[in-house]
């Protein structure tokens, strides 16, 4: 299916959105994580777009969707999900199965817990759910000059390339260098390691996104990369546990199965999206 996109507004953001599949059918929303944007959904965007309706955004600060100063825009997981509240309105979207990766998965638990009218189904792969510092000094990014220096100065190509390697992907990961640079490129800009560095401060404290799980009353799945380093399966396992009825699968991938395992993904996602068809 070709994929199209164009801006739209969300909380007073524009929001680059990109969208595959028919426009009458079910809607899947895909919300990616850290240091990247919607392109991590191509392939899976590409796959579920022959029987849903795909609409993958860019978050706000992230791809080419605006990157406002933490002034105008919070950066907070509550804010992203208000954000995605609107793109609902702009897009004539009335509910939604949501699909959240890493960061993604802590909006679509947000969005979910407090919106549970607008979702059908929750799908979170490799969410951020509980204190586990970030590579690269995830504690000193909360220093006020230290930060600064390490996100909007220090952090560049090779440094970058490391973290994927080491921690996101993994050493053996087939995923080409020059998919890593194309999200450092969108990174590598004043604006981008600012609106990095606000998202980092505003979600570092995980507790109100682990509140919320408990007043999730929505069919979930849980999806984790066996060997994930930066969040180890057993928080993922943990997970499935706390929410109410939750089911779990675990892929042969490291942090981002999206990226490294998209048609094993995208085989988890129908079986369960098609179950609460009749």
């Amino acid at each position: 299916m070709e994929r199209s996109h164009r801006d739209v507004l969300g909380s007073g953001v524009r929001l680059r959105i990109y969208e595959q599949g028919p426009a009458d059918a079910s809607v899947v929303v895909c919300l990616h994580s850290f240091f990247v944007d919607a392109r991590a959904f191509t392939a899976v965007a590409g796959q579920l777009s022959d029987e849903y309706r795909v609409v993958c955004p860019d978050l706000p600060g992230h791809g080419e969707s605006e990157k406002p100063p933490p002034s105008r825009f919070g950066y907070g997981v509550e804010a992203f999900a208000d954000a995605l509240v609107k793109l609902y309105g702009a897009l004539g979207i009335r509910r939604a199965a949501i699909v959240g990766h890493g960061l993604g998965g802590s909006i679509a638990i947000d969005l979910a817990a407090r919106y549970p009218e607008l979702v059908t189904r929750l799908i979170l792969v490799d969410a951020i759910c509980r204190p586990n510092p970030l590579v690269l000094g995830h504690r000193a990014s909360l220093l006020p000059v230290i930060g600064g220096i390490l996100y909007k100065q220090l952090l560049g190509r090779t440094l970058f390339r490391a973290l994927f390697r080491d921690r996101l992907f993994g050493q053996n990961s087939q995923i080409p260098n020059s998919r890593i640079d194309a999200y450092f490129d969108s990174f590598n800009s004043p604006a981008g390691r600012g609106s990095t560095l606000a998202t980092l401060r505003a979600t570092a404290d995980t507790r109100p996104v682990l509140a919320q799980t408990v007043r999730l009353n929505v069919p979930a799945l849980v999806i984790w990369g066996r060997r994930d380093r930066f969040q180890p399966a057993s928080i993922g396992q943990r997970l499935s546990r706390e929410i109410r009825s939750a089911g779990f699968e675990l892929l042969d991938a490291g942090h981002s199965p999206h990226e490294q395992c998209p048609d094993e993904l995208v085989r988890c996602i129908r079986r369960f999206l098609r179950a609460e068809r009749p």
